[in-house]
């Protein structure tokens, strides 16, 4: 399995790194979830599965970074207490992949993302959008583990 990451904007430049993951942990996968690997070949893939992302020290507290999970683009966010959330990277209004590069925040001690587009805030506990009851952001499960940061295996295969 191949994860790629790319850094969003800095103040005065852009720079970009590629992450590969091949770790993934967990019981065996089901004979009948299959999803497609880069290579036009399928592969299982379990739900219960985590995908392997990224260490927690190369992500920035309150910052954004976009990675490629089995074809799905995700944002993960180090909140600043070294929390991680992942979320989708399409922005729910416009359907562009945008929101790794949102603004991280808190509304009322609930941690926010509002989308660079429009400013839209979504809580980044439950996805749901202050200004827009229509619109929601999808968080995925993720967690930490001996400082690398996880995502649950079933993002991106329809699941």
């Amino acid at each position: 399995m191949t994860t790629t990451m790319t850094s969003t904007m800095t103040a005065s430049s852009m720079t970009a790194s590629t992450i590969t993951a091949s770790t993934i942990t967990s019981s065996p996968p089901a004979p009948s979830a299959t999803t497609p690997t880069t290579r036009g070949r399928t592969r299982a893939v379990h739900p219960q599965q985590w995908v392997d992302i990224c260490k927690l020290a190369e992500l920035e507290p309150e910052w954004g970074e976009a990675a490629l999970i089995n074809g799905a683009q995700v944002a993960v966010f180090r909140l600043w207490d070294d929390q991680v959330v992942v979320t989708s990277n399409v922005d729910p209004r416009t359907g562009s992949a945008v929101m790794a590069r949102g603004i991280v925040g808190t509304r009322g001690g609930i941690p926010t993302i509002a989308s660079p587009l429009h400013k839209e805030s979504y809580s980044l506990q439950t996805g749901e959008c202050f200004a827009n009851p229509d619109l929601r952001l999808t968080i995925h499960p993720s967690r930490v583990i001996d400082g690398r940061v996880q995502v649950a295996g079933s993002v991106g295969t329809n699941s």
